[in-house]
């Protein structure tokens, strides 16, 4: 073979090189193609669970709007909310002072509506500027948030986190809560702040065992584990895969909880453990109870206010209950 045919050789060999690495890399990217689409999956995923959400949000407010007991305790707590922030326009001195001739009965003095009490302070003045502090206690003790931390921490992670903070969920459900409850005001000074922590401090174990509860069980759903696979940090696994999806038991049980709270608070109240510089419909039941058999009025009317509040809010779970859980709905 000549020199040329060898110079020949190696320029064809060298062309076929060429041309056989681009046509590799057209292989190559036509077999990963698929790969590379699936990237997009999320993005598709999170719009079908999305639109799935809408679904079941649509169906969830339809079933709840069709529920005349729901309803009812809805708008009762949309007018106690209503009366509450009215409240220092309407009545805008103090619900503690004296206005008036004491023991004046509900209807005897236009000025006073619901009448005076033994010091000649307004009952409807108090009632309404009650349901401020109570409504405030209500929502902002039932501690939430640091449930809902807690139980989504052990209910996810599991192992010895779990263990430990299970433990400390079980030291704190050992003690008697209200015994608990009354200790804790006892100690400290007596405010609307330090009431809402107590309360607080003896709630969020009830929390954090549902939350721990659903998280266990939607840990290991498939979307999960389809978004631990894509390498999703735990912190999008926690807020964005599984909260969402374990929210709805704990909205039913925290507006329980609300009702519970408001309880709790007026108990203090009665008992003298509440905040003296505010007046709450407790201490107005608390300051009336030695006048039951000559002005039943005293603890009668801020009785009632409790009474439906607490009706309205169980009215509502029980409501959000059927909505969110189709199958309860079904069953019954």
């Amino acid at each position: 073979m000549s020199t040329t045919d060898v110079g020949n050789f190696r320029s064809l060999a060298a062309g076929r090189e060429a041309t056989a690495e681009p046509e590799a890399a057209a292989a190559g990217a036509a077999a990963n193609g698929p790969a590379w689409s699936n990237m997009k999956a999320p993005d598709a995923r999170s719009q079908q669970s999305a639109a799935v959400a809408v679904t079941n949000g649509r169906r969830a407010l339809k079933v709840f709007l069709s529920n005349p007991n729901a309803l009812f305790g809805t708008g009762f707590l949309v007018f106690v909310i209503l009366v509450a922030l009215a409240a220092p326009i309407l009545y805008p001195d103090d619900p503690l002072s004296m206005v008036g001739r004491p023991f004046l009965w509900p209807g005897q003095n236009s000025a006073y509506p619901l009448g005076t009490d033994s010091l000649g302070r307004d009952v409807l003045a108090g009632i309404l500027h009650g349901s401020r502090i109570s409504l405030f206690v209500g929502l902002m003790a039932t501690g939430l948030t640091f449930g809902v931390l807690v139980g989504s921490t052990a209910g996810y992670f599991g192992g010895w986190i779990d263990d430990l903070l299970v433990r400390l969920v079980e030291i704190f459900q050992t003690l008697p809560s209200f015994v608990l409850l009354v200790v804790l005001v006892a100690i400290a000074q007596p405010s609307a702040t330090t009431v809402t922590l107590a309360i607080a401090v003896i709630s969020w174990p009830t929390v954090a065992r549902l939350t721990r509860a659903e998280f266990r069980a939607i840990r290991e759903k498939d979307f999960v584990m389809a978004a631990r696979s894509l390498g999703y940090g735990h912190a999008r696994i926690i807020f964005r895969e599984i909260l969402p999806n374990a929210l709805p038991p704990i909205i039913v049980t925290s507006s329980v909880m609300v009702a519970t709270a408001i309880l709790m608070e007026s108990a203090l109240s009665f008992m003298g453990l509440g905040d003296p510089n505010v007046v709450s419909w407790g201490s107005m039941i608390g300051t009336g109870r030695e006048l039951v058999r000559t002005a039943w009025y005293l603890t009668a009317l801020p009785g009632l206010a409790i009474v439906f509040t607490v009706l309205a809010l169980n009215l509502i779970g029980d409501g959000l209950n059927d909505a969110l859980n189709p199958r309860f709905s079904q069953d019954r």
